[in-house]
């Protein structure tokens, strides 16, 4: 039966494993900012060369998928975190290069990545993803159309669709209902040309003079 322990000594962590009470061994754990500078080695030594392998930064790596300038080509980006690999590092598919790259392969790709990595949490996992999504790729982009045009017409569809989605969400305006009688005073109150004659609405200063001077002087 064996007894695993972590503990520290200063900023090093240690695995002990006891097999029997005279029977111990000590393992000392990598921080990850060790197995940071490994695997940038290990990258740098098995991507030499390859053209579709991008070191951006120490912690920033770009692969490139398909040939240049087709539809269903693609650069994913893999940053890492101050803490990875204890936790996982960050997928970026927003590049410029990717703009014709249809939203539902972007998720696709993205949720396939993330639950890789989520199996290989603690390890590093660069590599893995890059060559994982070589094995895959046709998979993953069976949604994306062959050609340019098609991938036009297909976010077109996508955008009508938004557009149309956003126009049925709008409140419709309430049209004003008027009875026979209303409409046939607004019709006495318009031209030949359907257009309502100026001051139509005003009062009639002169008949209502008449009729306050005529109670006057009955009065």
């Amino acid at each position: 039966m064996f007894l695993l322990m972590h503990f520290y000594t200063c900023d090093t962590q240690w695995l002990r494993i006891c097999s029997s009470p005279s029977n111990v061994t000590f393992l000392r754990i990598m921080s990850d900012a060790e197995q940071q500078t490994d695997e940038q080695e290990v990258l740098m030594s098995i991507y030499d060369g390859d053209p579709s392998f991008k070191q951006v930064s120490p912690t920033v790596y770009q692969y490139k998928y398909g040939d240049d300038g087709a539809s269903r080509s693609f650069v994913l980006e893999i940053s890492w975190g101050p803490t990875y690999p204890s936790v996982k590092p960050a997928f970026n598919l927003e590049a410029f290069y990717n703009r014709n790259l249809l939203p539902s392969v972007k998720e696709t790709i993205i949720s396939y990545i993330d639950t890789e990595a989520e199996q290989y949490l603690g390890m590093p996992v660069t590599y893995t993803i890059f060559e994982s999504i070589k094995e895959k790729l046709d998979e993953l982009l069976k949604e994306q159309p062959e050609t340019l045009q098609s991938v036009t017409a297909s976010m077109e569809r996508v955008q009508l669709g938004a557009s149309c989605a956003t126009e049925s969400d709008k409140p419709k305006e309430k049209k004003e209902h008027l009875t026979k009688a209303q409409k046939r005073r607004q019709w006495d109150k318009a031209d030949s040309k359907g257009q309502k004659a100026r001051g139509w609405d005003w009062v009639d200063v002169v008949k209502h003079l008449c009729q306050t001077g005529s109670k006057a002087e009955t009065g």
